[in-house]
């Protein structure tokens, strides 16, 4: 599997509507995604860049994250501290993630405050400085946010079996990177990445609001049009082997509390299997709001398997829309005078039972309904409709983001049962336990 980028050709943009959300591309390669929405005076703006932990190689781990803790350090028209005076003084919402797929920037402002946003987001798309001062300053942030990271049991032992379940591929990563590579990379490296892939043509911008389209997309043509298009790197990112066998860690560390883990492989989000997955998840684990988010789970079955019993303090489970195939996690917390041994057994007593037993009608419906609450519920907000839509164009396509609920309704109980039977095998999974020393 491969991933090539290239400089997009120099066409006139066309609009291609989706439902109500409207798609162009600039003469520079640009991406525009535009939705109206008039039920308040605000707006939602968006960039988003193709490059995340996936994209990066040994030895230069966490270097996209890092970046995108330098995108906030100024560039010669917005020195650094400019962007938190501003963005506040006008009562704007603001903020960043990196992922294992993407790196995004965000601000929500009131409507008539919009060409701030678009200036801010235009300049450091090509003019960011990253002084070596403040390199070394971030590096000192991001090893303690690191640090901070490990005294985490769960960051732990989620970290080793990560990086045992995926052998190859990226993914297998931390998306802070490992902490050798943190001591080590340089202003050079990061200037590096940040030239490789912060261009128009590597970027979809998002906006949401209080807008209408046409005068909206001449202000993102003033803003974006003159920027450069540049050659992009060709990212090849090496196919996860198949697994032939059961893998088992074991994380020894402080604390007096013991966890089990088992991480299986999963489906990519256009995979047709991805919806009968989603649904499972949420018969086992319980329904998470779309893209995360952890909810009730005390009518799931790992809840009333293993915590209801008493046997672990908590039981959840997470499988979520990614480009390549990532893991399928299981988590529990052993409860005190309870075993890992009990706690894994009963994990898998809750998979062999959708295996063998499927799930009822009722217990489908149920599942159903509650993953396409969560979708509606938190797609509600104008902040996070321009991400679902920006998420869509870079790990997705509109599509599939606007067929969500549909394909969610059309999975039925034999699909459920087939999903289980096929990816929840122990010759897939990777189980991990944390030993707590003084447990």
């Amino acid at each position: 599997m491969g991933t090539e980028h290239t400089v997009a050709d120099t066409v006139a943009p066309t609009l291609a509507v989706v439902g109500d959300v409207t798609r162009t591309q600039l003469e520079n390669g640009l991406t525009v995604v535009l939705k109206e929405m008039h039920t308040a005076p605000v707006i939602s703006t968006w960039v988003w860049y193709r490059v995340g932990s996936r994209n990066e190689v040994p030895g230069k781990t966490g270097i996209s994250h890092w970046v995108e803790h330098m995108q906030f350090k100024g560039t010669p028209k917005y020195p650094t501290g400019t962007y938190d005076r501003l963005l506040s003084r006008e009562g704007g919402i603001f903020n960043a993630m990196t992922w294992f797929d993407y790196t995004a920037y965000f601000e929500t402002l009131p409507a008539n405050r919009v060409e701030l946003a678009l200036d801010i987001e235009s300049d450091r798309m090509v003019n960011s400085l990253y002084d070596p001062e403040e390199v070394e300053r971030e590096r000192t942030v991001i090893i303690s946010e690191r640090s901070m990271n490990e005294n985490r049991p769960t960051f732990l032992l989620a970290e080793e079996v990560q990086s045992t379940a995926l052998k190859v591929h990226p993914y297998r990563h931390e998306i802070i990177g490992w902490l050798a590579d943190l001591k080590t990379m340089t202003r050079d490296d990061l200037y590096t990445h940040y030239r490789r892939y912060y261009a128009p043509n590597n970027a979809v911008l998002v906006l949401v609001g209080a807008f209408h389209t046409q005068p909206m997309l001449e202000l993102v043509r003033r803003y974006f049009g003159d920027l450069d298009p540049r050659p992009l790197p060709r990212d090849v990112i090496p196919p996860e082997p198949p697994q032939r066998g059961e893998r088992r860690v074991e994380v020894h560390g402080g604390g007096d509390t013991h966890y089990v883990q088992m991480a299986f492989h999963a489906v990519p989000a256009t995979h047709e299997d991805f919806f009968p997955m989603i649904v499972l998840d949420a018969v086992l684990g319980g329904a998470k709001s779309f893209g995360g988010g952890g909810s009730s789970n005390r009518s799931s079955r790992l809840y009333r398997g293993l915590v209801a019993t008493g046997l672990a303090a908590d039981a959840d489970s997470w499988v979520g829309p990614m480009i390549d195939p990532y893991l399928w996690w299981f988590d529990a917390t052993v409860n005190e005078g309870h075993s890992h041994e009990e706690v894994e057994q009963a994990l898998w007593q809750e998979i062999q039972r959708v295996q063998e037993d499927g799930v009822s009608p009722e217990e489908l419906r149920k599942a159903v309904k509650q993953v396409r609450a969560h979708f509606v519920y938190g797609a509600q907000s104008i902040t996070n409709q321009a991400r679902w839509l920006g998420f869509a164009e870079v790990v997705t396509s509109q599509e599939w983001l606007a067929s969500y609920l549909e394909n969610v309704a059309a999975v039925t109980a034999e699909d459920v049962q087939r999903v289980a039977q096929t990816y929840l095998r122990r010759d897939q999974v990777t189980v991990g336990w944390y030993v707590a020393s003084t447990g």
